[in-house]
């Protein structure tokens, strides 16, 4: 038992610093360029689709950075958990992403997200219960108006609660390295863009999101302003099915993507 201890202490040793450094990235080049790319260079470009007429306090922005790196922590030693238990066979986790053939991996990749959605929603209802908030979720809806740095700005709780999915997840399906990587830079990215503060998502002749099925800036900054509403992820079918959708949405994303005839107001929270 000792030899065995040892060698998966050298194991983690030797594995976790490139899982933190990989987290560690994820986070800055997800957040970090979503900010850049939205927020600041091109801000200019779509002033007219800035859903609130505040910008994010820089000292907002400077806790939701700090929280993050020790959501980036907690996320890094899931990934260690995921390392361990490929090690010991415990995940079927394999490197050639075509082993079972392309329409499988697409099929993975699709299971992955649409179970995180129904993860996320259903997670995240549980936390908005008035004896569970305060433990899970305030921090995240201190920023109440979201900036992409806020994607990770969790309470330690609630990490842990969005780490353990993908541990779950591997555990019942058979995912290549590719397809758990394409997984987490979409959970990333749909996350930092999703809290920019623009809606970014086109509008259609009717002035509906064009992807209706598809959760859009406006739907997530919602959420922020008026906690209680719109719980979904990537998603807008949850809420629907469960009533939780924000009866304003539609008038909120005409005005945020410059269809509306109504000027763009800040929301009451």
């Amino acid at each position: 038992m000792l030899h065995e201890n040892a060698t998966l202490l050298d194991f983690a040793a030797r594995v976790y610093p490139g899982i933190l450094q990989h987290d560690l990235l994820r986070y800055v080049i997800g957040a970090g360029g979503t900010f850049l790319v939205i927020n600041v260079l091109l801000g200019r470009y779509v002033a007219g689709r800035k859903i609130r007429s505040q910008w994010p306090a820089p000292e907002q922005m400077a806790r939701e950075i700090l929280a993050s790196l020790r959501t980036v922590l907690i996320f890094s030693l899931a990934g260690l958990s995921i390392a361990f238990a490929a090690q010991l066979d415990w995940l079927n986790l394999y490197m050639d992403p075509a082993a079972r053939g392309w329409p499988y991996f697409a099929l993975n990749v699709a299971v992955l997200i649409v179970a995180h959605d129904a993860w996320f929603y259903w997670t995240h209802r549980v936390m908005h219960q008035p004896r569970l908030y305060r433990w899970f979720h305030r921090l995240h809806h201190r920023s109440n108006n979201p900036s992409p740095w806020t994607s990770y700005s969790f309470d330690a709780s609630e990490a842990v609660v969005n780490a353990i999915y993908l541990p779950l997840a591997l555990m019942l399906m058979p995912t290549s390295i590719l397809a758990a990587f394409v997984f987490t830079a979409h959970m990333m990215l749909r996350n930092a863009v999703g809290h920019c503060g623009y809606e970014v998502f086109p509008a259609g002749k009717d002035c509906r999101p064009l992807f209706d099925w598809l959760t859009t800036v406006t739907h997530h900054d919602l959420h922020h302003a008026r906690a209680g509403t719109n719980f979904g992820l990537y998603f807008t079918f949850w809420d629907r099915l469960m009533g939780t959708e924000d009866p304003s949405y539609y008038a909120a994303f005409a005005r945020a993507s410059g269809n509306g005839k109504a000027a763009r107001a800040d929301y009451v929270g």
